[in-house]
């Protein structure tokens, strides 16, 4: 088969070695994988993979179950997505089958390949580790990104008021289509999240250039989620904020966590978000998509910060 391989800055479509399918997981032919920011990390070299992930990029994809290992409860012929360590953007992928969810009803393979990532990255960080509760105020940081895209519309649908912090006027336009209540242009005045605050929850992938803003703007007994470090990994803060309001500071990834924990996650994915989707609740905001020959082309657009929603590589356009 081939994969796509992250080969110093740029990507490869590589001869890759076929994985075997085993007890408890599943083959995916691949329809298409969606992009994240991780990928363009391991492609410079500096974000490998989990040991024994799959060396090649993809944490997301879409297509059609060709085999099942024994005690998988999936059949062959079955249209799911997956969420991955790695390995999604190839013709094939090896999954364990507990990180496997059917389509949503009525969207295309295509769109279903923007979901797993993103939905399963604010769920976690938003609900599960962020503790929210309706009714709380959460501000979102690159709010018009996939991960914001997806936080956004569970606010909504959760009762949960969001703001954002976005790099354009558009951008912050698009946020407030999918149900953010306002927000701020990060290069204009940052310091105006204040007039909407303070918040219960921030969900930053940021990191250290908004950290001693975020303990401003946090609430009493207030959660700062960070999953990303696009501004930096040091941060001089004041504890004293930290302590007089009681706030809890979470680092969160979601690649290197066991199985299990994914499973358990993804199981409370479809029960809680996935049945959203089929209510019209919730959509794929897939923003546009390329044929894996064109890998370059789709990368370079990821990179360049523009992107509102989700881009995919389509893998075998017979199925997406």
């Amino acid at each position: 088969m081939k994969a796509l391989q992250g080969v110093d800055g740029h990507v490869a479509w590589v001869e890759a070695e076929r994985p075997a399918c085993d007890a408890g997981q599943v083959r995916i032919r691949v329809a298409a994988a969606g992009l994240n920011r991780a990928d363009l990390l391991q492609r410079a070299g500096s974000y490998p993979p989990p040991p024994g992930a799959s060396p090649y990029l993809g944490l997301e994809c879409s297509g059609v179950i060709s085999e099942v290992g024994a005690g998988a409860a999936w059949r062959v012929g079955d249209r799911v997505c997956a969420l991955l360590a790695g390995g999604g953007m190839a013709e094939e992928v090896v999954v364990d089958a507990r990180h496997v969810l059917p389509v949503p009803e009525g969207l295309s393979l295509r769109e279903a390949a923007a979901l797993p990532e993103v939905y399963a990255t604010a769920w976690l960080n938003l609900f599960q580790l962020g503790g929210l509760k309706p009714g709380e105020k959460v501000l979102m940081h690159a709010g018009a990104s996939g991960v914001g895209s997806a936080a956004i519309q569970l606010c909504k649908a959760f009762g949960n008021p969001i703001w954002v912090s976005v790099g354009s006027a558009e951008r912050l336009a698009y946020c407030e289509s999918l149900g953010a209540a306002g927000g701020v242009l990060r290069k204009e005045n940052l310091e105006a999240l204040e007039g909407f605050g303070p918040f219960d929850v921030i969900l930053d992938p940021v990191g250290a250039s908004y950290g001693p803003l975020n303990l401003k703007l946090l609430a009493r007994d207030g959660r700062w989620v960070i999953i990303g470090l696009m501004g930096g990994r040091k941060a001089e803060l004041d504890l004293a904020q930290v302590l007089a309001k009681r706030l809890q500071v979470t680092g969160s990834t979601l690649r290197n966590r066991d199985d299990s924990f994914k499973a358990e996650l993804l199981r409370d994915v479809g029960q809680q978000v996935w049945p959203l989707f089929t209510e019209g609740r919730l959509k794929a905001q897939l923003v546009g998509s390329y044929p894996v020959t064109e890998a370059e082309a789709a990368y370079e657009e990821l990179a360049g910060n523009q992107v509102s929603g989700k881009l995919v590589m389509v893998i075998d356009e017979s199925l997406a």
